[in-house]
Formats: C-alpha cells, structure tokens, sequence
C-alpha cells in the first residue's frame, strides 16, 4: 500500500503540505475550520484538486473565519455556487456554513474549537466518527478520520520513519 509519506516528498503541492502541516497539532480556530471544510470537499475527488483550489476556498470563504462563514444567507450561498475557484456541490456548501455557525457556538462555549476538541478526551476513531456526525454535517467515517489525522489529533498521518513524524514528535514533546 501506498502512503503519502512515499508520494508527497518533492512533489510540488503535495510536497509542502506533506511536510510543513499534515498532522501537525493545529489550533487555530479558522485553520480548524479550514481543513474541516477543505476535507468535506475533498469527498469524491482527489487531496491534488483541494489543494490547487485552496487559495480559491480561502477566498471564497472569506479566509475560513467561522464567524463571517456562519453568517451567510441565500446570497453568498449562490455565490458559492456559482464560483468554478471552489467545488459547486450544494450540500457541500451548506454543511460549510452550517458547520460554521456550530463551530462558532463552540468556540462561545469553550474559548476556542481546539478547547472543544480537547475537552472530549483521547477518543478512537470511532467515537470521534460518532460525535462529529452528531454535531456537524457531512463528516462521515473518512471526512472524520482524515480531519482528525491532518490536524495530529489522530495517528496515521505519516509513517513511523518519515522525517516528519520527528518534528511532530519534538513538537508534542515541547507543546
């Protein structure tokens, strides 16, 4: 089987993102955000086509601020849809803004989104898989999973002897 650590080095989108932020511990609640919708998005398509659209979403999504999201109506809905920089799948779309205003009843309820993350505990994926199609939209068994690995809060990520896993380690250990 074929790992990302094997693929992603050297090449040049899949490379940085391999390297300086796929299972690094985010907490940043519009990075959270972020990869939350750039990962419901990616349902259906490939990592490569999130990525080359990323700058678009970060655009289009008024840079992922949970906030602004959570405040969309009927106009920037359609202009969600009509916008080729992104994915045009309506569910998509309404799980972000949904999502968005949940995130941000989240952050009210416990400072930040990583606070909530942190607050369930060291969880299996199951358990995880179960909470976040409770609270969100669209996060099915893959979307959950990969969520929770790109931002180090699940295993998996990068091989053991990938150079990365190092930093990441020396991270938690410092963190």
């Amino acid at each position: 089987m074929t790992h990302y650590c094997d693929s992603a080095p050297g090449h040049p989108i899949h490379g940085p993102y391999h390297d300086t932020e796929y299972g690094f511990p985010l907490r940043d609640d519009a990075g959270l955000f972020e990869r939350m919708i750039l990962e419901i998005n990616q349902a259906g398509l490939s990592w490569l086509t999130i990525l080359k659209k990323r700058d678009h979403f970060r655009r289009a999504y008024d840079g992922f601020d949970p906030h602004v999201v959570a405040r969309y109506g009927e106009s920037e809905r359609a202009r969600l849809l009509a916008d080729a920089g992104i994915i045009r799948n309506r569910l998509k779309v309404d799980a972000a803004i949904h999502n968005a205003g949940r995130v941000v009843e989240l952050i009210d309820a416990h400072g930040s989104f990583a606070a909530w993350l942190d607050a369930q505990g060291a969880l299996d994926k199951p358990s995880w898989v179960t909470l976040m199609k409770r609270e969100f939209r669209f996060m099915g068994g893959e979307i959950v999973g990969e969520f929770l690995m790109s931002i180090g809060r699940l295993p998996g990520a990068h091989r053991e002897d990938c150079p990365v896993m190092a930093q990441i380690r020396a991270i938690a250990r410092t963190g």
